[in-house]
């Protein structure tokens, strides 16, 4: 089956209607580190810029992926790596070690994040009004964080990323509306830290829309979940139905 799979991608990537897809490194100033930029040539009109925060293991090929899905149905994506110069883990133990490092300095994760987004903004391929965030597991907290900041957003969508914040959404403060896509079987993110986001959510009047997927486990959008759930012992694998409903329910999101 997974042959079959690979197949088909061969195919697809070289389909003559994704030839317009480009895909250019940039380096992020004041030694921020880099970030890559997917944009459709054939777009017609200036469309959605969305900056991709990928998982605890760092920029890989998945998160650019993701930012390829969307410059192919012609918006532009801005893949930034959060870590800053090319770190990707392959053992948890490091993920984590990088993850840790990165929420323990916020001044740096803010400015490459604000980094992303000036360039996004300078692109005349971006609707300047419509520029959004987007991202899965340690990128899902990131992004919601920057919603709680008050960061000039048109919207923040969370794919099986953590809930819980030593920040704290305000009333009148986030300007983002915000959709969350959660696994109901995450251990990683408990009953409990789910009821407190919601309260928190409803108390500072955000606009949310969430959507739980009661058998979906922690990095149910990532195909390459139950390798590593298999390898390392974790509580990761693929669900595709919550994978695709998801995707769905992003792009109807970023249509609104």
């Amino acid at each position: 089956m997974l042959g079959r799979i690979v197949s088909v991608l061969c195919l697809l990537w070289l389909a003559p209607g994704w030839a317009a897809v480009t895909e250019t490194p940039v380096t992020l100033p004041n030694d921020l580190g880099t970030a890559v930029v997917y944009s459709n040539s054939d777009a017609a009109s200036p469309g959605v810029g969305m900056i991709v925060v990928h998982e605890w293991w760092g920029l890989n090929d998945y998160a650019r992926e993701r930012a390829r899905m969307l410059a192919e149905l012609g918006h532009t994506a801005i893949a930034v790596d959060m870590y800053g110069h090319g770190k990707v883990a392959e053992h948890p133990d490091n993920a984590k070690g990088f993850m840790q490092a990165a929420f323990n300095d916020p001044d740096t994760m803010n400015a490459r994040f604000n980094a992303a987004k000036a360039i996004l903004l300078e692109n005349p391929n971006v609707d300047k009004e419509r520029v959004y965030a987007m991202g899965y597991c340690f990128g899902g907290a990131v992004v919601l964080n920057q919603a709680r900041m008050g960061n000039d957003l048109a919207g923040v969508a969370s794919f099986h990323g953590s809930l819980g914040s030593q920040l704290v959404a305000e009333k009148g403060k986030v300007k983002a509306r915000i959709l969350v896509a959660h696994g109901g079987a995450d251990p990683f993110v408990p009953h409990e830290q789910v009821s407190a986001f919601m309260q928190e959510m409803l108390d500072a009047g955000v606009d949310l829309q969430f959507r739980n997927y009661p058998e979906a486990k922690h990095s149910f959008t990532n195909p390459g979940a139950d390798e590593k759930g298999s390898k390392y012992n974790m509580p990761l694998e693929y669900n595709a139905e919550a994978d695709n409903d998801s995707w769905q329910a992003l792009l109807a999101f970023i249509d609104e």
